[in-house]
């Protein structure tokens, strides 16, 4: 069930605006993101694009009324496990399969997705409610054992952010976060029309295969330095890391990190991404993936030379950026393994940047 922007409920719509029905008579309520993809082809397609195998656990996140639902069991696979919010469509569904050859394969678990503990599943097959698209994305990469693959149905302007590239408009922090994680790839492209009732946003479907292994890296001073690099991603980098706010954080890092040194030194050597590093990112991705456009006056004073007597620390930023030729680059155009040397260069030089 695929779901548009967000949409607010108005006094007297009885939640569905006074919009399309299921045949049972029950008023979809856009607010849940509730549009129910409709073309049998364009089923068919996702289907086939999923690669599915009969021994696959396949996992649906808001089935809705059950057209994929019914496609996935034909597919031949082990199991569906449906986990949908809105138990109206929890009861469609139950009737919809009741007598089914098939029903047998299928669990619903009616819950949260983003609250809930997700089961064992070989891939994930789904049309999602739009507005849980990025939390729902790292929760999925943060699952244990690590799954297959992910073909969802997202947002045109987000899928186009996931597969982004460095360059492109839409490249941003979500983009790098989320290849740092996974291969992604754009599969398809779906027009609004194709959705009961249409939403006001074209979408597309993406493949998500997570890496195995992760990257050896501490995922949160990854996304530290991401945070600082896209907060501005048209700046240099050299006028990025010269901003008082930012040295004045990456110095209480340094020293935290220099009076832990001999009693870690060995430990924060061999730091790895966790799953519960990756989990957290749901979190800390917020709205930063889609501030396009909107790149505000840079407010931040440069750090003062004479004050607190800071301008070694300052030369020390701006040797390590040097090093490596990042002064005059901007984050819009560094690919993944500019941002990982980067972040190497700042490790040697024992200068954090959580």
């Amino acid at each position: 069930m695929a779901g548009g922007k967000i949409q607010k409920k108005r006094h007297g719509s009885g939640g569905g605006g006074g919009g399309a029905r299921l045949q049972g008579g029950i008023p979809f309520e856009k607010s849940k993101g509730q549009h129910i993809l409709r073309n049998p082809a364009l089923v068919d397609s996702i289907i086939a694009k999923a690669g599915l195998k009969p021994t696959d656990t396949v996992l649906e996140i808001g089935p809705g009324t059950g057209n994929l639902t019914k496609r996935l069991l034909e597919a031949g696979v082990k199991a569906v496990v449906a986990v949908e919010l809105d138990p109206r469509m929890v009861l469609e569904l139950s009737r919809r399969f009741q007598g089914h050859p098939l029903s047998s394969r299928l669990k619903v678990i009616q819950g949260d997705v983003l609250k809930c503990d997700l089961p064992y599943f070989d891939i994930c097959v789904a049309n999602i409610p739009y507005q849980i698209s990025s939390p729902l994305t790292f929760k999925l990469l943060s699952h244990r054992p690590i799954f297959r693959c992910a073909v969802i149905m997202f947002q045109r302007e987000f899928a186009m952010r996931l597969v982004a590239q460095p360059g492109d408009t839409l490249y941003c922090r979500l983009s790098v976060n989320v290849q740092l994680l996974s291969r992604v790839s754009h599969l398809l492209k779906v027009g609004r029309n194709n959705f009961r009732p249409p939403p006001k946003v074209d979408s597309s479907v993406v493949r998500i295969e997570p890496r195995k292994p992760l990257p050896p890296v501490s995922f949160k001073e990854w996304d530290g330095l991401v945070r600082i690099c896209f907060n501005r991603k048209n700046k240099t980098l050299g006028s990025l890391f010269k901003q008082k706010r930012v040295l004045e954080l990456l110095e209480k890092n340094y020293k935290t990190m220099q009076s832990l040194q001999l009693a870690q030194e060995s430990e924060m050597g061999e730091e790895k991404m966790s799953p519960d590093d990756v989990a957290v990112l749901a979190n800390m991705v917020e709205d930063l993936s889609m501030e396009i456009g909107d790149e505000k006056e840079d407010d931040d004073m440069e750090m003062d030379d004479a004050a607190d007597g800071r301008a070694s620390f300052k030369e020390k930023i701006m040797g390590i950026l040097q090093q490596g030729d990042f002064a005059e680059k901007r984050s819009s155009k560094l690919s993944q393994v500019d941002f990982l040397y980067l972040l190497s260069l700042f490790n040697k030089a024992g200068a954090m940047v959580i």
